[in-house]
């Protein structure tokens, strides 16, 4: 790693001369240096930001079934001592059958402190923010502070962090920050502490095993003998971990006896997602989705390239960019179309590696301090325009503070229906119910048969509607009514049916 650039302030002190000579190492209390007040700030900052975000969506009825009440419900069979289950997913559906994401019950402590979805959202921004603090702080010690400030904010608020915040709660938050620690020591050559920060993401989700063995590559690439050994360990477990994963230990969780998301590499994804593209699986399928179907269609290519404009492109001269290819890759080859695109939260894991190659790059370069200035310009400059486009840019909308008259009424039917129940209810509504009934998604065929409780949202914009269109909601309910459901309440456009006894 070069020098830092003329003028840039750097973390650790100048190193003295001793008698013979050569460097004297520093007392150990002056090789860590305190975090400065601007760098909790900034972290603090953003952590407001995301859960003001997170929240104010959440409270508006605009978090999902999928994924915000999977994900708590996963975590609420944690806190109540069992393995987790997600009633959306199907009844007693095993979550670690979908995916292996055993590091959930983490959140289980906090849960059954305040049981409730909030406690997911506000756990996300946590982990999200702090992430901030190991990039912030490898920016300062090899670029100076101006860089650990611009580097911090435009990571922090960049599109795939915000679109993530602002979809819902997911398992790859754990993995933002692990990422963000293991590439900032591999950075800056602490080849064993990257190995450490880099092992626990196979506890996140069963594909960041091919990420751990990208990283693994990058040790033995980067180390000496030891760190070759180091590395070449890390890259094994790692791939043998993924494939074990999904050829024995998903399989043998999953109630249909194999790796649900492999049918996407295939054409399946038609009967998963409704929406897929793919043209029906074989050597030739995936031959060709491994080369032209990288960048076909075109919102590949425009995701790519937004992906890497953030840091002016300057991410493709560092290696540690290679980190991202096991995700991307994935994506790539995927027949579900939203894989392809820049929205929910398919770049979460995206951007922290595009910053820490940023950084890695600046560092290499060995720029002068006007060029870095330009440089961090430049970023600054993108970060700024991508602003208003991405979730971010809902806290600059006056509409998104308003707090629409329908909320009030929803909440006031929802809490006739008592703890425990069977419920089936609208896509924006299961989130609410999670925390205390058996709640699944209304119109989803894999739902739970005959619930106690029905609560429907018929003032569903058409276009924000999922999974049932407004004709299909119609035929249903009233097929319900017919079934013995018995109106309890409708208003504005709520419809609370319960079963008759």
């Amino acid at each position: 790693m070069q020098a830092p650039p003329t003028g840039a302030t750097t973390a650790l002190p100048p190193q003295q001369s001793g008698p013979t000579g050569r460097p004297e190492a520093e007392p150990s209390r002056k090789a860590a240096p305190a975090i400065p007040w601007w760098v909790w700030t900034l972290a603090g900052g953003l952590f407001f930001v995301y859960t003001l975000l997170s929240l104010r969506t959440h409270a508006r009825l605009h978090s999902h079934s999928f994924d915000l009440a999977i994900f708590e419900q996963a975590v609420r069979s944690y806190a109540e001592g069992r393995l987790p289950v997600s009633e959306v997913k199907g009844p007693g559906f095993p979550v670690l059958g979908d995916h292996f994401s055993p590091v959930l019950a983490a959140l289980a402590p906090l849960y059954l402190l305040f049981p409730s979805p909030r406690t997911l959202l506000v756990a996300q921004a946590a982990l999200v923010a702090a992430s901030v603090l190991p990039l912030a702080l490898w920016a300062r010690r090899t670029l100076g502070d101006a860089a650990a400030v611009v580097t911090g904010l435009c990571y922090g608020l960049s599109w795939g962090i915000a679109n993530a915040i602002g979809f819902d709660f997911h398992e790859w938050a754990f993995a933002v920050p692990l990422l963000v620690c293991s590439l900032a020591a591999l950075g800056s050559g602490r080849l064993r502490a990257a190995a450490c920060w880099a092992l626990p993401l196979v506890l996140v989700k069963e594909d960041l095993g091919l990420t751990v063995a990208v990283i693994g590559g990058l040790i033995a690439w980067r180390g000496g003998r030891g760190g070759r050994r180091l590395g070449i360990a890390l890259a094994v477990t790692g791939a043998a971990w993924t494939l074990l994963a999904v050829t024995v230990v998903l399989p043998a969780l999953s109630p249909s006896g194999s790796y649900f998301y492999a049918s996407f590499l295939g054409g399946g994804a038609d009967a998963a997602a409704g929406t897929a593209g793919g043209a029906g699986g074989g050597f030739g399928d995936l031959l060709f989705k491994g080369t032209v179907g990288l960048v076909t269609p075109d919102a590949k290519v425009a995701t790519l390239l937004t992906v890497l404009a953030p840091t002016l492109f300057l991410a493709l001269r560092s290696p540690l960019v290679l980190v991202a290819v096991p995700g991307l890759l994935w994506r790539g080859i995927s027949d579900y179309p939203a894989h392809w695109g820049t929205g929910y939260h398919y770049s979460f894991t995206v951007m922290p590696i595009v910053f820490a190659a940023f950084v890695d790059a600046l560092a290499r370069r060995g720029t002068t301090t006007a060029g870095l200035r330009r440089y961090l310009a430049g970023a600054a400059g993108v970060c700024v325009l991508l602003l208003p486009v991405h979730s971010l840019g809902q806290l600059f909308q006056p509409a998104f503070w308003r707090t629409d008259p329908r909320v009030a009424v929803a909440q006031r039917l929802m809490d006739r229906i008592p703890d425990g129940a069977t419920v089936q209810a609208s896509d924006g509504l299961v989130p609410h119910l999670a925390n205390r009934t058996s709640v699944s998604l209304y119109g989803w065929a894999a739902s739970r048969p005959d619930p106690e409780w029905i609560i429907v949202d018929t003032g569903v914009a058409p276009e924000l509607r999922w999974p049932l269109s407004v004709m299909e909601e119609s035929v249903t309910l009233g097929a319900a009514r017919s079934q013995g459901y018995r109106t309890a309440a409708q208003e504005d456009g709520f419809v609370l049916l319960n079963r008759r006894s």
